[in-house]
């Protein structure tokens, strides 16, 4: 059968892709390296509990488009995202706010904070910030930087801050209110069941196949379609002719628990190196659940080697220009490319709808 696109990854891109064309009236073929579908969205049921097996997956948004649009699919729930922070013991709110700095230095009011926070800014004395800690310590200071940034970004990264570019955490959130909704976006919700239902119900009306690598069966894939829409690693699918792109990858370490309630939150990050993971997900609290036992993933970063998944792009300037010189050679060999690693950008949900039914608009 000769279809109009070969759709490579069944991710959410490739997914949202692949629907829009169809209501278009094309065949589509999707094919799909792993034994599911959904890309790291993917979600499972395990003893009633709704299991994001690839880490947390909250979806927010600003554009009620997209909002919108993922609603047609799933119900969504009134999820938000509240996270905390363990450090030796003591427990932060998380993004940095009120409660953070009354908990730091028992303090009530912002006036307060903004000064301690002032001080220690004045104390670091970085003018012009050439690493992540010199850029940390400018923005809100040595209290802040050294308990709740430091070690738990060096676990994340595999590498002393100051060997990090400063750009990583351009963007420092400090609040100065008693609010823990760590995203500010208009719209925020988990998909109620999870997100393969979604996924599901996007790749309705298209021919599906598994376990399916389009690296080793290219020559017989190609022949299928008249155009290829490619979601994967770029330096792979040139052979790795340039060079690899760098990438950090997660381990996840998921258990069944006999308690209801394990931690009493869904997201608990761990910034000491005296843990060695980064965080532990309780995923019942994503849906409110009262199940009386608990599913949780310990989540471990790691340098990426062959084998992995690759999951966090290191977007520094010589990886970038490499993704460029990939991304060059996919045009020229009449390659679609889309999505997280097509594009080598860690890329929010909604920014990946969004690519998906803009690149549909102007292709269909």
């Amino acid at each position: 059968m000769k279809y109009d696109y070969l759709i490579v990854g069944a991710g959410l891109f490739g997914s949202v892709f692949a629907h829009e064309a169809v209501k278009k009236g094309k065949k589509c073929l999707v094919i799909e390296k792993r034994p599911h579908i959904g890309g790291n969205v993917y979600t499972e049921n395990t003893v009633g509990v709704t299991v994001h097996r690839y880490g947390a997956h909250i979806f927010h948004t600003s554009n009620k488009a997209v909002w919108d649009y993922v609603n047609g699919f799933a119900v969504f729930n009134n999820f938000i995202n509240s996270p905390v922070a363990v450090y030796r013991g003591e427990v932060y709110n998380l993004p940095f706010n009120m409660n953070t700095f009354a908990k730091m230095w028992g303090i009530s009011s912002p006036a307060q904070a903004k000064e301690i926070i002032g001080r220690q800014v004045r104390e670091a004395g970085v003018s012009n910030p050439k690493n992540l800690e010199e850029q940390a310590l400018s923005m809100v200071g040595a209290d802040i930087y050294h308990n709740l940034i430091k070690e738990y970004t060096e676990k994340q990264w595999g590498r002393d801050c100051k060997d990090l570019p400063a750009f990583i955490i351009k963007r420092l959130p400090l609040r100065f209110t008693y609010n823990n909704n760590y995203f500010s976006d208009a719209y925020q919700g988990i998909p109620v069941g999870g997100y393969t239902q979604i996924i599901e119900k996007l790749l309705a009306g298209c021919d599906v196949k598994l376990n399916c690598d389009f690296i080793e069966n290219r020559t017989e894939l190609e022949k299928l379609a008249d155009k290829i829409v490619y979601t994967g690693a770029a330096d792979r699918l040139f052979g790795y002719a340039c060079g690899k792109l760098e990438y950090r990858t997660l381990r996840f370490e998921t258990e069944v628990l006999d308690v209801e309630n394990f931690q009493g939150n869904a997201v608990v990050n761990y910034t000491s190196h005296e843990v060695p993971f980064t965080r532990i997900i309780e995923h019942k609290h994503f849906e409110f659940g009262s199940q009386p036992k608990t599913v949780i993933t310990r989540e471990y970063p790691d340098e990426w080697r062959d084998g992995c998944e690759p999951f966090y792009p290191v977007n520094d300037e010589k990886n970038n220009a490499l993704a460029a010189v990939y991304a060059e050679k996919a045009v020229k060999a009449g390659y679609i490319l889309g999505g997280r690693l097509a594009d080598y950008k860690y890329y929010d949900m909604d920014k990946v709808i969004l690519n998906a039914l803009e690149l549909a608009a102007r292709l269909l």
